[in-house]
């Protein structure tokens, strides 16, 4: 399949190295903005219950930054993501959602930037805040951040 990258079971053109359009646009504004991003370049061990896994985080700012695009937030995406803040509660992990007023179901009244602040994360709507790429680095937030690169 000439052309095409095979990352897990998903196959991904070689041209574009993100999964969705908001990963691809944050990745553009970063690098527009100056800001050396590390894309995919994290990946944060969590125990789900009885399994071990691993979480590949979207973005790593060089202040220690995590980001994680979200479309869609499924039931699975926000449990996975309480399991990471109770077992790593050190790292600064923060979402940018395409659509921060989208409910969390039909017919809930939870917002996805509601569950974000009920839980302790930052949150933005479709881009990356300025203020986020600008703040000072924090040594203990890089460092746990970086305990997690992939070499």
């Amino acid at each position: 399949m000439a052309g095409f990258l095979r990352r897990g079971s998903k196959l991904r053109h070689l041209r574009s190295a993100y999964r969705s359009g908001l990963e691809a646009t944050i990745a553009a504004a970063l690098a527009t903005a100056g800001v050396p991003a590390v894309f995919e370049g994290v990946k944060i061990p969590f125990v789900q219950p009885e399994k071990s896994r691993t979480y590949l985080a979207d973005f790593l700012l060089p202040n220690g930054i995590l980001i994680e695009s979200k479309g869609m937030f499924t039931v699975e995406d926000r449990q996975k993501h309480g399991w990471i803040k109770e077992q790593h509660p050190e790292l600064d992990l923060r979402f940018v959602f395409s659509n921060a007023k989208a409910k969390l179901s039909k017919g809930s009244p939870t917002t996805y930037a509601m569950w974000a602040e009920k839980n302790g994360y930052k949150w933005a709507h479709k881009e990356v805040p300025k203020e986020w790429m600008a703040e000072p680095v924090k040594a203990g937030r890089l460092a746990a951040a970086k305990k997690f690169l992939i070499k």
